[in-house]
This record gives structure tokens, sequence and C-alpha cells, in this order.
């Protein structure tokens, strides 16, 4: 599947999909999880940690790029306020962590470009750097932005497994979608 993805031509298209479909899944992921707040940009569940992953992963730096898009735009018109610093820094940590994650396990995974040999520990290994750096370089950016609490080991904890599980759930809901897609296919011949 991903090898038939990774192909996809690396236009504007991939870059408005990706704005698109990742704020579509933020604002899914706000009404279904309001509750699991733990502060300011900070989520014990973020499924559109794994869309960001995804989109990465299958767009490369298009995809990057319409994360930062439609983050910039969620972050001004939304929890942040029209604090146009922090709002661009976060579009860029935003957009930019899991294009870093993907690049350092390419380097570091031996993970072929068209993800053809992405297994789920590979896969595993690209959640965890995700997780990793982007849950270090929102807390380091709240920091400096003077942002109330952030910075804290407790946020980057919290962001950290919110963006561990909601990239694992993600990820089963598409495995699991497949499936029941290759399902109705067979039932259909």
């Amino acid at each position: 599947m991903f090898k038939i993805l990774a192909i996809v031509p690396a236009t504007p298209f991939a870059l408005v999909l990706s704005a698109l479909s990742y704020a579509l899944l933020f604002f899914t992921n706000a009404w279904l999880t309001h509750d699991l707040v733990f502060g300011l940009g900070v989520n014990w569940i973020f499924l559109p940690a794994g869309l960001r992953l995804f989109l990465t992963l299958i767009f490369g730096l298009p995809g990057a790029l319409g994360i930062v898009l439609a983050s910039f735009f969620i972050s001004y018109f939304g929890e942040f306020g029209q604090n146009l610093s922090v709002c661009i820094g976060v579009a860029l940590v935003s957009g930019f962590a899991p294009y870093l994650a993907k690049v350092f396990v390419l380097k570091n995974v031996q993970l072929q470009p068209d993800l053809s040999d992405l297994s789920l520990q590979k896969l595993m290994i690209c959640i965890l750097a995700y997780a990793l750096f982007s849950a270090g370089a929102h807390q380091l950016w709240f920091s400096t932005q003077g942002l109330e609490n952030a910075g804290t080991f407790n946020n980057f904890l919290v962001m950290f497994i919110g963006d561990v599980v909601g990239s694992l759930l993600l990820v089963a809901l598409i495995k699991y979608g497949l499936d029941v897609l290759k399902r109705t296919k067979r039932i259909d011949r």
C-alpha cells in the first residue's frame, strides 16, 4: 500500500490534501478528546500526530508544508490567539518534526524512500522518533515564548504519550479500514 502511495507526484495537490486532511482530523480530534486536554497544546491522545507522520512519509516536503500551512491557521485562529511568533513556531514544528523523523529513519534504519520495506518495527521507530522530535521541539518553542506551564517535563511527557498513542490509533484505524476494503473487494468478486 505504501509503495503505491509513495509514488503520488509531489505537487500542489499533495500540499492541499495534506493541509485539508490535517485540519479536518485536528478538529475531529479536538471534538472527540476535549476531555483529555492536559494543557495548552498538549493532549493525552492526539490522532493528528499519526497523520503528520503518515503525510510526510508519503508526500515528503509537500506533506510537511501542507501541515505547516494548516497548523498556522489552526493556531492563529485557535488556542494561541493571534500571537504571530507562537503560531509560526507551532506551524513549523508541527510540519517539520515528522519530516525530520522521516529523514532520521531513512538514514539510520535503512528504510527505502518508497517505504516498500516498512515493517511494524520500522514504523514503531518512526513513531517514537517523531514523538520525541515533536514533543521536544514543541515544548522548547513554548518555553521560549513564555507560555504558562510550557516546557515542563510533564508537558513533554504527556505530549510524547499523546503523539505515540494518537499515531498508533491512527495506524490501527488505517490498517483496519484497508482490511475491510480488501474483504469487501473479495466479496464483490
